[in-house]
Parts: structure tokens; sequence; C-alpha cells
């Protein structure tokens, strides 16, 4: 029997890569539009109600319309989502690192410093013991610790950009904080005249109770000018945290992969000497340090060295804030109902209880200091 064989010419061969990736393009084109589609529509709706903010209304109408068309979950769309819902978002905090002065965190002073750190120390403690409690583990539980200790949504889009954390833990973790930051913006004034709090005691508790920018603004400035002054130098200076905490975010994502593969290398050839072989690789710096950290801290320098125009920085802002409303659109396109069902009312049990702790926390700490 004679068996032909059939080479495929080589300029045809080279072509196959080039085409894949023209498809791969034209398939992101089409789901970016749709993304970018329904960021037109949350942009505005986010400077109408500034509480909420675009974000929130670009997850929620992301949802939204994935639920009434079901079409737009089709495979077709998905190149689409994945990289706004990773590249955007990654550049969104790059972006975002613009707005951070290192001059202007210095200001704060050493006095502020023992509260930003007690209140994430509380934070992301709160969140490993009362997840294990109420049953709120993984993704969800991380990113509501983390959007609750550091900078709300901000914070969220670092670490999910970090981890790759799952969508339906992103769009619990937003509506978490969200709902926090609206109780606080109502709240936090009134409770603060009712104490005979200072403008700077007002500003550091709100910068270190309240989660996301747009809230801190709101409650410090319903407070009083320099309140929403302190409240925003504050803020600022919490988002630095970011930094270890994504690092260390990192290093614990690689070491459940370690253990994942340690234990598929001692099933797999039954040895364990197989296992710590595949432990000791060296990993590559890309992998321990995320390239756009290393883009926030380059803009934040850009920054402190005046490198970056002071008139430049409300673009930059909306910027950032574009990016990651765009992010999360694709985020909600792409999430399925039912599986922000199946997590129950447990996520928001344990946002209520951080919030409580944090903005407790905040005022106990500021009267020993």
């Amino acid at each position: 029997m004679v068996q032909l064989e059939v080479r495929t010419p080589h300029y045809l061969a080279a072509a196959v890569p080039a085409v894949r990736r023209l498809g791969t393009a034209l398939s992101r084109r089409r789901g970016l539009a749709i993304v970018l589609a329904v960021t037109a529509v949350a942009v505005p709706l986010g400077r109408l109600v500034p509480i909420v903010g675009g974000p929130v209304f670009g997850i929620l109408l992301g949802v939204i319309a994935g639920s009434v068309i079901p079409a737009l979950r089709a495979d077709v769309w998905r190149p689409g989502y994945d990289f706004a819902s990773k590249g955007l978002l990654q550049l969104s905090i790059v972006v975002l690192g613009t707005g951070l002065s290192l001059q202007q965190v210095a200001r704060v002073g050493v006095s502020s410093l023992p509260v930003m750190l007690g209140t994430l120390a509380i934070a992301l403690g709160g969140a490993w013991l009362f997840g294990r409690i109420l049953g709120v583990r993984g993704d969800t539980q991380t990113l509501i610790g983390v959007g609750t200790a550091i900078c709300g949504g901000s914070a969220i889009a670092a670490a999910t950009a970090a981890i790759g954390a799952k969508r339906s833990s992103v769009a619990y973790a937003m509506a978490t904080i969200f709902t926090f930051n609206i109780v606080a913006v109502l709240t936090f004034p009134p409770i603060g005249h009712l104490l005979g709090m200072s403008s700077e005691a007002f500003g550091l508790w709100a910068g270190t109770a309240v989660n996301d920018t747009s809230s801190v603004v709101a409650a410090g400035y319903a407070y009083s000018q320099a309140a929403g002054d302190q409240a925003i130098v504050v803020k600022l200076t919490r988002s630095l945290t970011l930094i270890p905490i994504v690092l260390t975010l990192v290093a614990l994502k690689i070491r459940r992969e370690n253990r994942a593969a340690r234990a598929l290398d001692e099933t797999s050839r039954g040895s364990y000497e197989g296992a710590t072989a595949s432990i000791r690789k060296p990993l590559p710096w890309r992998k321990l340090v995320p390239l756009f950290l290393i883009g926030f801290i380059a803009a934040a320098g850009l920054r402190s060295a005046g490198v970056v125009p002071e008139g430049w920085l409300p673009t930059l802002t909306v910027v950032g804030s574009t990016l990651i409303t765009a992010a999360l659109a694709a985020i909600g396109l792409s999430l399925r109902p039912r599986e922000l069902r199946d997590a129950g009312p447990r996520p928001l049990f344990l946002g209520a209880i951080l919030w409580i702790l944090v903005a407790v926390g905040s005022l106990v700490l500021q009267s020993f200091s």
C-alpha cells in the first residue's frame, strides 16, 4: 500500500499564524465594540451620579445587557471581552498611578500612618477570619478584603489583574463596596458632627474608612473643605499599599500553583524528586512582579518628579476611570447571573462586617494616636 505524504507549501505554513492573528484581532474588535457601547452609557451615568460612579454602572449595565440579550454572551464576543477585562484593566492601573504624588503622601505625616496601617490590618485580618466563618473563600474573600482595606474599585481592579479573579467574585466585590460607600457618604458627616470631630480628624476617618475615591471626596467635602482636602491625601497614601498587597497576592498565587504542580507530579510520576525539581525551577521576574505594577510605580514616579503636568491630571483621571469602567463592563457582559445566585448573601454580610470593623477601628485608633 502506497501512502502519499501531502506537504503544505512553506509560504502557506508561514501564513497560518498571521491568519490566526487576524482572526483573533477581528474577534476582539467585535467584542470591544460591545464593551465600548456599554461604556459610553456607563461613563455619563457615573458623572450624573458620582456616588455610584462609572465602574459600578459599567458592570451593572453589562450584566443587564447580557441578561436581556443572551446573544451577547456568545463565544464570538469572548476575545474582545477577555482583552478588555484583562488588558484594559491593567492599563487603567498604570494610568491611575499618575494621580499619586509622593510629595502629597509625605505631607500626610507620620501621625496618620498608625491609623492607616491599623485599618489595613483590621480589614485584611477580618476578611480572613470572618470569610472562614461565613464560608466566603477564594477570590471573593480576597477582593472584598482588599477593596475594603485599600481603595475600593481601584484595589479590586489591581487585585483582579494580579490573580485573575473569577467574574462572579469581581461582581460581588464591586456590589459590596458600592453598597457601603453609599452608606458611608450618607452617615459619616452627621456622625462626625455628632462626635464633634475636627476637620483633620474627620478627613483621616473618611480617608481610611470610606473605600472609593468619589465617595471619599463626597463624604469629606460634605463635612468641610479642610476635611475634604485631608481625606483626599489620606486616600492617596492608602493607594500606595497596593504595591505590597499585589506582590503578596502574586506570591501566594505562585505558591498555590507550585503546590498543584507538586501534587500532579507526585500523582503522575510517583516520586517526590520530580515534584521538587518542578518547584525549584527559577521563576521569571515578570511572573513575580506584574508589569502593570511596575507601570503604576513608574507613573507615580513621573508625577512626583513633575514630568506629568498638573493640567493633564483631570484628563488622566477620566481616562483611568473610563478604562476601569470598560473592563468591568466586559466582566458584566460575560457574567452569568447564576454565578451570583450560587454564592447567596454571604459576601454582602462579609462586606458589612468589614466595613463596620474598619469604621470603628479607625475611630478607636485615632483616639490612641
